[in-house]
């Protein structure tokens, strides 16, 4: 009787273990389409993403690189100071959106182009997200916002 239920013990901790590792394995599987990494665009110039890697890219507009008006696709180039990438993007940008102005988009890297599926520009006169901050001091172009 005694061996019983130490064998039940040990088959309980088993379904458990392999209960527990089968749900992080599907956790795991789900969120791979929701996770994005942000990448500088002299990260993007140094190591390539596969055509089929969804990723954020961020840095400034390039003064002189935005075309509007030519087709349903806009074009300009993002930079960071160290490397410029091209970006394609077809839709409405955000109403702050303009040249020498932080921006991260949302898309792939195909053949040399980043192909934005999404947009995002600076909400107000002084604020810059994080991480195009954190790259602009890595190749040392940034300068801080003129105000208070």
């Amino acid at each position: 009787m005694h061996g019983l239920k130490k064998k039940r013990r040990v088959q309980i901790v088993l379904v458990a273990f392999a209960a527990l590792a089968i749900s992080t394995a599907l956790i795991g599987y789900a969120m791979r389409d929701g996770i994005n990494f942000f990448r500088s665009p002299s990260q993007v110039v140094e190591e390539p993403p596969h055509a089929n890697e969804v990723f954020r890219i961020g840095g400034l507009v390039e003064e002189g690189t935005l075309q509007r008006g030519a087709g349903e696709t806009i074009r300009f180039s993002v930079t960071d100071g160290g490397a410029t990438v091209p970006v394609t993007f077809t839709g409405v940008l955000p109403d702050l959106f303009g040249e020498n102005q932080g921006m991260i988009g949302t898309g792939r890297y195909i053949n040399g182009v980043f192909e934005a599926s999404e947009i995002l520009a600076k909400h107000d006169e002084s604020y810059m997200p994080k991480e195009v901050v954190d790259a602009l001091k890595e190749q040392g172009v940034y300068q801080e916002p003129n105000g208070s």
